[in-house]
């Protein structure tokens, strides 16, 4: 007879965010100081109700209901104020489209961001790398947030369209995705759409640099289809519009929108990514030293990291998955219900709205102790608890995690080890912290740091300890 106690359901609470204005709801403190905001929702519930406007919309603080949410797409399909927004610069892409739509979607794009594919990268990631690092020149200020963007904007575009970007185009790609980031923001927590025809300067900044966006995409697809084909990404939807293959046939239209969301997400958060992991290195004196440790031994002869480093660069992947925890650049992401449904005991109707934030599951006290600590030894092998890996979620999670975690995690590692083996980057003298500014992507916008040269130490052997048997190829930070 089996006697076990039946197991008890949790009990969550609910309630509402005060503060709410007419008409902008509670738009002006999310504008105005939005991680303090988010911060003070745990207090009122588990679920709680604030305004984006005049609509009603749950935020979820619990890593529990969060995972409910993204593990039944289904119910909580891609939706609500933010991709309504990316809807009008992505279309129907990836990102964006409705959940029917996205597993044929996923299985088109899908191969050029399999492991084998993204080691066939490494060597155009240390490249770019070591190419900032060289035009660097010590003891300069140099702008760090804007030149990795450059670097990331430069990989992304090389995977998705080989050569087809050059230098001067590359560079404005960058220009007009940082515009558009800042534009959106402000759309989503003030869904008024009469606000944004107003012709301010910030309202034709952002609806020129939307259209500049898709011209440049536009004039690199008809240069292409007059040209040869490439093995790219580009050259794997161009030929899903000719029926070559067995993928569904797709639409012109559709190679546009699926350009835009890869270069948007593949450039502009892992740059932010990188600026962020340099920013806090210079406030972390202890961290940087474990850093430049295993860099001086893994790359003992300062020569440029490969694939076969990747394992052995462990407390460099743990930077970086710090930093994800610590200053994700996805801090903030929408869902609608398709059907009335019950979250939290309450009970929504189709339509809803629901929020989940990174960054307030990132900083939760009950996942991670002392949150605003940076502290990469968190993410050693064996050292994160379940909770951890539950509330640890930089790339989303289930079938709409996003398609290019790992090849996201090994650029990062890259060009943070082949960068930080040849610079050190230090604060200006007088450096004030400042709230990030906000937008669809958080992070350290404007970042300027002074640059020193460093040498790799000889001799030197990276910290270890007893967990570290195991390899930085085992995922530290779980997405799942």
């Amino acid at each position: 007879m089996n006697r076990a106690a039946p197991e008890q359901k949790r009990t969550w609470t609910t309630g509402t965010a005060p503060g709410i204005f007419p008409l902008f709801g509670h738009g002006i403190a999310f504008y105005r100081r939005p991680l303090a905001f988010l911060n003070s929702l745990p207090a009122y519930g588990d679920l709680v109700e604030i305004r984006l406007g005049p609509q009603r919309a749950w935020m979820v603080c619990r890593p529990e209901l969060a995972h409910e949410v993204l593990m039944d797409p289904h119910t909580f399909d891609k939706g609500g104020p933010l991709y309504d927004r990316l809807g009008k610069l992505m279309g129907d892409g990836l990102v964006t489209c409705r959940q029917p739509a996205h597993r044929e979607k996923r299985r088109l794009l899908q191969p050029g961001f399999r492991p084998s594919h993204v080691a066939a990268y490494t060597d155009l990631v240390t490249a770019e790398a070591e190419a900032v690092a060289r035009a660097w020149p010590a003891g300069q200020p140099v702008a760090v947030t804007e030149t990795m963007m450059s670097l990331t904007t430069r990989v992304i575009s090389r995977v998705l369209l080989s050569d087809s970007l050059d230098e001067a185009s590359a560079a404005e790609v960058r220009d007009c995705l940082t515009d558009v980031v800042r534009g959106l923001f402000v759309r989503t927590v003030v869904p008024i759409d009469a606000l944004f025809r107003i012709p301010t300067p910030a309202n034709r900044r952002y609806r020129h640099a939307l259209a500049r966006l898709h011209a440049l995409i536009d004039r690199v697809i008809a240069e292409r289809r007059r040209g040869t084909d490439r093995d790219d990404v580009l050259g794997t939807l161009l030929a899903a519009t000719r029926g070559d293959g067995p993928a569904p046939v797709i639409t012109d239209q559709e190679v546009h929108d699926h350009l835009i969301t890869l270069l948007l997400t593949g450039a502009e958060t892992l740059a932010l990514t990188l600026a962020a992991t340099f920013a806090l290195l210079a406030r972390h004196p202890e961290a940087e030293r474990h850093l430049h440790a295993e860099l001086d031994s893994v790359l003992a002869d300062g020569r440029l990291p490969g694939p076969d480093d990747l394992p052995r660069l462990v407390r460099t992947r743990c930077v970086v998955s710090e930093t994800l925890r610590h200053s994700s650049p996805g801090w903030l992401f929408t869902r609608v219900t398709t059907r009335g449904t019950e979250l939290a005991g309450r009970r929504l109707p189709a339509g809803a709205t629901v929020l989940y934030s990174p960054y307030l599951l990132h900083h939760d006290p009950a996942s991670f102790p002392d949150p605003e600590r940076f502290d990469p030894d968190r993410w050693l092998p064996g050292r994160p608890t379940p909770r951890q890996r539950l509330a640890m979620m930089p790339f989303s999670a289930g079938s709409r995690k996003c398609l290019g975690d790992e090849f996201a995690m090994v650029e990062a590692t890259l060009a943070l080890a082949t960068i930080a083996a040849r610079r050190r980057l230090r604060h200006l003298p007088g450096h004030v912290e400042r709230a990030p500014r906000p937008g669809i992507t958080m992070g350290p916008r404007a970042l300027v740091m002074t640059c020193e040269t460093r040498s790799p130490v000889p001799g030197t052997a990276a910290p270890r300890s007893t967990a570290e048997s195991r390899t930085a190829g085992d995922h530290v930070v779980d997405h799942t």
